[in-house]
């Protein structure tokens, strides 16, 4: 009763606009489409659209199968094209989504011997999924969500890769520079320059400044990495950053890292992917070249 043809043409109907402009992208004539669709609704005894003048708005029903087909077409595509890839020798595309910024720096050492030691897989790193990745992964947008903070949800799986601390990042000359670590109170003072983040996902605020009530004197957005560091060598503000990536700067920049308190913040680098595909060879692969840089097993996995 219900096809993949149903569930395509009502979601390019809600791209589009229109019957006319569905049947044009899916290749169909509009009357064969019009036909198949109140066969459809003959058939489930319910309505999928109301006419509006020359508009169409989806019914409940049709909201519903809405939901489905955004969820099941991009599955369906997906099994399509790695069956594809299997008849023809191929290992196809491994789509990683980020959810944090300072994260690509850290992946492109992880892409670059991946790409060596798998030269069949293609890698296509998206960056749109800031703080949206879940979503992205249970829609098959993405078949690997880097996150530092990682929601464990039926079907997914993620595994921890790479452990680091969130230090407080400050010009050499600033008087925080010789402190063996910052206590809460030192921030109230500071202009802090943060990624675009929303507060309560920020590790300085939730685990540093508002458990000991404490704002800083002004919360300022940059979303490249480069262009904060700048800032802060500048003495135009303090960031919070990974130490490993501070370190790579501390060179080019006269900027240092300080523990935030005495015991410092740590944090974890997961990666998040279903659970029906943790056993895809050159998906797991990814995931143990993350864990360890210099595996040599993975070439022979490769083979």
């Amino acid at each position: 009763m219900l096809e993949r043809i149903h569930l395509a043409v009502v979601q390019e109907v809600e791209k589009r606009g229109s019957l006319t402009a569905a049947a044009e992208v899916l290749h169909v004539t509009q009357s064969a489409l019009s036909h198949s669709m109140k066969k459809l609704e003959q058939q489930l005894g319910t309505d999928i659209w109301l006419r509006e003048g020359r508009s169409l708005r989806l019914t409940q029903a049709g909201q519903y199968l809405l939901a489905v087909a955004n969820r099941v077409l991009p599955q369906l595509d997906l099994a399509e094209e790695r069956l594809r890839q299997f008849a023809q020798g191929e290992r196809g595309t491994l789509r990683i989504g980020m959810e944090c910024h300072p994260c690509y720096q850290w992946l492109l050492k992880v892409v670059s011997p991946y790409l060596t030691a798998w030269p069949d897989v293609d890698v296509d790193v998206k960056q749109k999924f800031q703080f949206g990745g879940i979503g992205a992964l249970f829609g098959y947008e993405i078949d690997l969500l880097v996150t530092p903070d990682p929601l464990f949800k039926p079907g997914l799986k993620f595994e921890p890769v790479f452990d680091y601390e969130q230090v407080l990042v400050v010009a050499r000359s600033h008087p925080l520079a010789a402190v063996a670590h910052v206590k809460p109170q030192q921030i109230t003072k500071e202009v802090l320059i943060t990624y675009p983040v929303d507060i309560e996902r920020l590790d300085i605020y939730n685990q540093f400044l508002l458990p000991a009530g404490i704002t800083p004197k002004r919360h300022k957005t940059i979303e490249t990495t480069d262009i904060m560091l700048q800032m802060v060598a500048s003495g135009r503000g303090v960031a919070a950053l990974p130490r490993w990536l501070v370190d790579e700067y501390a060179d080019k920049l006269d900027v240092v890292p300080v523990r935030l308190g005495p015991r410092g913040i740590a944090k974890q680098i997961f990666l998040g992917a279903r659970e029906t595909d943790t056993a895809i060879d050159y998906v797991r692969a990814f995931v143990e070249l993350a864990r360890h840089p210099a595996a040599p097993a993975l070439r022979a996995l490769a083979g």
